[in-house]
């Protein structure tokens, strides 16, 4: 899961900037952005084209967007607005006892 500053303590920059400024300076950018969770946004004449993100920040934007997820996703709101839950002391047990077997 992408971590924010809250979690990490170090503050994450969006970062705006010509593609041709980037290429240069690709190492320092890629290293912002696994280090500090910075964004990237890279322009052609001042137009957003493209971004780099931090690979658990993608795999996040790619699971929210699977039709699959957001079908169990809806699911799970439904039984939570219908009081269908449960405490998490209940569900930490469960799952240690399930690392047991």
């Amino acid at each position: 899961m992408y971590m924010h500053e809250k979690e990490t303590g170090v503050a994450m920059k969006v970062i705006r900037m010509p593609m041709t400024k980037a290429r240069i300076n690709l190492g320092a950018l890629v290293r912002g952005v696994h280090v500090r969770g910075d964004v990237v946004v890279l322009e052609k004449d001042g137009i957003p084209m493209a971004g780099i993100v931090d690979i658990d920040a993608l795999e996040d934007l790619i699971e929210i967007n699977d039709p699959k997820m957001q079908r169990k996703i809806r699911a799970s709101m439904k039984d939570y607005r219908a009081g269908r839950t449960r405490p998490l002391a209940d569900l930490i047990a469960e799952l240690e006892a399930e690392g047991t077997k």
